[in-house]
């Protein structure tokens, strides 16, 4: 924690943006986990306050509409460490219904554990294949083209429980989404990708 506090006060950072759920909890938390050493309780409370998860900070910014059609059926997996942790839900779905032609579809427990939960999969292999099945059977219910989560750790679990049904069914971060539709504009509209 203290040499990931030193790295980044070198830099001049108005934030810290996280592309994975799990990582983005246990950076917020370094306040709290350094509160009584009086040499870094501070320091450590200024860096979890800039730490943001990567759905919550585009969720502040006014997106550009310029982006092309991704004709998809997308159901959203909410990480547990995104949901629960971090408290945020609603940001990943106001990204999903911002990219034209995306038909975002809920699954049901959609907060439900996948059974990734950092290594579970790997300690506890037959209990996170149980909560696996689970996640996916309601995310298959939705029909989706694509399963859309913020957390690497899902989404592999989630690649792998598809593979083993031999599903055509793809898993993506919104990110990714997200970059596919800009990019797909800039194809049609004949604008030079950068």
């Amino acid at each position: 924690m203290k040499r990931n506090i030193e790295a980044f006060e070198q830099q001049e950072l108005d934030a810290v943006i996280v592309n994975a759920a799990g990582c983005g909890a246990a950076l917020k938390e370094y306040g709290h986990l350094l509160a009584r050493d009086p040499a870094w309780a501070e320091r450590a409370r200024r860096f979890s306050e800039r730490v943001q998860d990567v759905t919550a900070f585009l969720g502040t910014l006014e997106l550009d509409p310029r982006m092309g059609t991704l004709d998809a059926v997308v159901t959203y997996q909410e990480p547990c460490h995104l949901v629960h942790a971090q408290r945020i839900s609603e940001e990943p779905r106001r990204l999903l219904r911002a990219i034209p032609g995306l038909r975002l579809v809920e699954m049901e427990e959609s907060a439900v554990c996948c059974g990734s939960a950092g290594i579970y999969n790997i300690t506890e292999p037959e209990r996170s294949g149980q909560l696996l099945d689970r996640k996916l059977a309601h995310a298959l219910a939705t029909q989706p083209d694509v399963i859309a989560s913020a957390n690497p750790g899902c989404i592999l679990q989630l690649q792998s429980g598809l593979r083993a049904r031999d599903s055509a069914v793809r898993v993506a971060h919104i990110v990714d989404l997200l970059d596919e539709a800009y990019r797909g504009f800039r194809c049609y509209s004949g604008e030079q990708e950068d």
